[in-house]
């Protein structure tokens, strides 16, 4: 019953937080913005304009594949985005951008997230261990591996929330100020980062769901 009420809205909440992305970038890759400015010149635009000249900005295949890697400090953008000039495209590489910027500001809740990286490595490997292993037994020790696990990851999943958002709200600025993009196109962007900000939040509250249906289970075994 727990599953039921916990962990199946939290699913049906994650395929429609990726249909509503899939569609929202789909539809605003297909206007293009009026500067016809790509979305790697958005990026280094931003980028210098935050004082930062350590950055560096590359193509990676696939779509949506878009990321900042801090340690490496390599801000990675999906080959459409970073030859693009799409609202969505400049949306994207903004986005990707402003997490650069927090890393230059040494952003408190990225440092965070940063340090729990290791950690969540170590919990994705206890869940598959449990997933398997419950296959074959569940005893108390499976049902508090997945405790162990899906806390680490519900607290990696709620530091991600003001990362991302943050990393949103300064894409929506930066594009404003530095004219890339006019004020009736800045819905669009708006729009985009929004759908893609589900996906963070249907990610917590799947895993907060997780945690919650194996401390039930715990409790129950007590």
């Amino acid at each position: 019953m727990t599953f039921l009420l916990l962990v199946i809205p939290t699913i049906i909440l994650g395929f429609w937080a990726q249909s509503r992305v899939q569609s929202t970038y789909g539809k605003f890759s297909r206007i293009g913005s009026r500067s016809r400015i790509t979305g790697r010149e958005a990026a280094d635009a931003i980028i210098r304009k935050a004082g930062i000249n350590d950055v560096e900005i590359v193509s990676v295949p696939g779509q949506l594949t878009d990321h900042y890697d801090p340690s490496r400090k390599r801000l990675a953008l999906s080959e459409p985005n970073y030859n693009g000039t799409s609202l969505a495209a400049l949306g994207v590489a903004a986005h990707e951008s402003g997490h650069a910027i927090q890393h230059h500001q040494a952003y408190a809740p990225l440092k965070a997230r940063m340090a729990l990286v290791p950690v969540v490595g170590i919990a994705n490997n206890l869940l598959m261990f449990t997933m398997f292993g419950g296959l074959f037994f569940f005893g108390s020790t499976m049902i508090y591996l997945g405790v162990i696990g899906y806390g680490a990851l519900t607290v990696f999943n709620l530091i991600t929330l003001p990362v991302e958002f943050d990393a949103s709200r300064r894409a929506k600025l930066e594009l404003a100020q530095l004219g890339i993009i006019d004020q009736d196109e800045l819905p669009g962007v708006t729009k985009t980062l929004d759908a893609a900000g589900w996906t963070y939040v249907a990610a917590f509250a799947s895993s907060l769901a997780w945690l919650l249906h194996f401390l039930l289970m715990a409790q129950n075994r007590d």
